[in-house]
């Protein structure tokens, strides 16, 4: 490719929202630089499920395939009762499997496999992860962004036309535009992830399972075809509670929320984290040259995905902006449009809908909130009609948006 409008974009973050946005970069053929502050990808139970509208941005990445002959794809989610786990309510995104041609249903690879996998891809094609480069501030002028990086060698300055903050919840990249504003609140509960394996298959549960309960919801997400399959497990906690006394608490949790009351034993965890959830947007995602994106941009709770999602999103639309840029077909102004229009996405639809799905796991009177719940009762209404379905869970698409349509017109 001839060279294009700018040299090199700076990318912080080599994790799930860093790694794609390279690799899109790279395969268009847009020279990277990225930085990371660990010595490695990140193992932590986090995010296993890709809704369907983060699909055509892992396909146009090259990896779609690969993800789905690794991982599975999950496709149904049900809410159940917490006496007898019978189901509420329930959809299947196996309706999405042509969307425009393209087989949009959720996707699930366990989040460090995927790390690994895009992580190798890129290395595959030539790129490089800085590792150990602890960013400390960021700077811009009319014509370049840099960021000031700790290093085992000392301290680094590293520059580009564009710099990209997708460095996660406590980005230094949003911190040093804003400092600590970061807009909304944090949820006064906190949450305990869990892998593990444990045999839910033979209590009827299906891929995706939420049980209801004001005091004891929870989550769990088949994320394997093992038998028996690795299962996220995401339950509600007391807040205030240590690090020590969640994983103290976790035996005692289990045998009381889960179906077989099991002890001891009868498992086995492979990872176990706890996390506050927030809902919280930046004032902007654009400050010149430097932007951010995913989790540096916005946060929401993780019941039903929205947020590894909705990064996801918000990376294919930045990286169609600097594609634009790069081949002339747009100018930078494009980028005002990006922080525009993926705010507006994070206020009219991650948030709503991740809150709602908060709300409604932990609702104080489960066994009536089908009467008061107007989206459960649609996922009701379309039940055996696959047109009808497929017109419902489609609406979830429309958290992308089509930034070429602002090319110049030739």
């Amino acid at each position: 490719m001839a060279e294009g409008q700018f040299k090199k974009v700076l990318i912080v973050g080599a994790g799930p929202a860093g790694l794609l946005l390279a690799l899109l970069l790279q395969k268009h053929g847009i020279p990277v630089t990225l930085l990371e502050g660990s010595d490695k990808l990140d193992d932590q139970p986090r995010a296993a499920y890709y809704g369907p509208a983060a699909i055509p941005d892992l396909h146009r990445a090259g990896i779609m395939e690969e993800v789905r002959e690794r991982g599975i794809s999950p496709t149904t989610m049900y809410w159940r009762r917490p006496d007898d786990f019978s189901i509420i309510a329930g959809m299947d995104t196996a309706v999405l499997d042509d969307v425009n041609g393209l087989d949009c249903r959720t996707c699930c690879l366990v989040l460090q496999d995927l790390l690994q996998l895009m992580y190798d891809r890129f290395v595959k094609y030539g790129g490089e992860v800085k590792w150990l480069h602890k960013v400390t501030a960021t700077g811009q002028d009319e014509t370049k962004a840099w960021v000031d990086a700790d290093t085992p060698e000392g301290n680094v300055r590293v520059q580009g036309d564009y710099l990209v903050g997708c460095d996660g919840a406590n980005s230094i990249v949003r911190r040093s535009l804003f400092g600590n504003e970061y807009p909304g609140f944090t949820w006064d509960r906190q949450i305990v992830a869990t892998n593990v394996y444990y045999d839910f298959l033979k209590y009827g549960f299906t891929d995706s399972n939420f049980i209801i309960h004001p005091e004891h919801f929870f989550m769990a997400a088949r994320m394997t075809n093992d038998s028996p399959p690795l299962y996220r497990v995401t339950y509600g906690e007391e807040a205030g509670l240590t690090t020590e006394q969640l994983r103290a608490r976790q035996p005692m949790k289990y045998e009381l929320m889960l179906p077989g009351h099991p002890k001891p034993g009868e498992y086995k965890i492979t990872n176990i984290a706890p996390y506050r959830m927030h809902q919280r947007t930046a004032p902007s995602y654009r400050v010149g040259r430097i932007l951010v994106a995913a989790d540096a941009a916005h946060l929401c709770n993780p019941w039903g995905g929205m947020g590894i999602t909705g990064g996801f999103v918000d990376i294919g639309g930045l990286y169609d902006c600097l594609a634009g840029i790069y081949d002339g077909k747009a100018d930078d102004s494009i980028l005002d449009l990006y922080s525009k229009v993926r705010k507006e996405k994070w206020e009219n639809m991650i948030n709503p809908i991740s809150s709602d799905n908060f709300r409604r796991v932990h609702d104080s009177d489960p066994f009536t909130r089908l009467e008061r719940d107007e989206f459960l009762q649609q996922c009701k209404a379309v039940e055996g009609d696959k047109a009808k379905a497929k017109e419902l869970f489609a609406q979830g698409m429309e958290l992308r948006y089509d930034f070429t349509q602002h090319y110049n017109k030739v």
